[in-house]
């Protein structure tokens, strides 16, 4: 019980991480300060729009529009830190226990 609760804990710590990559790099491109153009950073965002973009379209369906500010992404980690730190940890109870 231990490893699959390490194992899920390591699993939603990446998803945090690749939301946080996915942000960042939609505001670089915003801003103009990297290209699409590029392959490597095509092939990047492409890769984090498809893992994260089914989760942040479930959210988005219930948060209303900010004029232009998404916090869906907030509202995303806030979920993934709680399952994280409820479930991993008692899964990690009902192992010891």
């Amino acid at each position: 019980m231990f490893a699959f609760a390490n194992l899920l804990n390591t699993v939603i710590s990446i998803y945090i991480w690749c939301l946080f990559i996915y942000v960042a790099m939609g505001w670089l491109i915003n801003f103009g300060i990297i290209n699409t153009q590029n392959r490597v950073v095509f092939l990047v965002m492409d890769f984090l729009h498809k893992i994260t973009d089914p989760a942040l379209r479930r959210i988005r369906r219930f948060v209303p529009n900010l004029g232009g500010m998404d916090i869906s992404p907030i509202l995303l980690v806030l979920v993934l830190i709680f399952i994280r730190d409820f479930v991993v940890v008692d899964l990690v109870q009902m192992g010891l226990g």
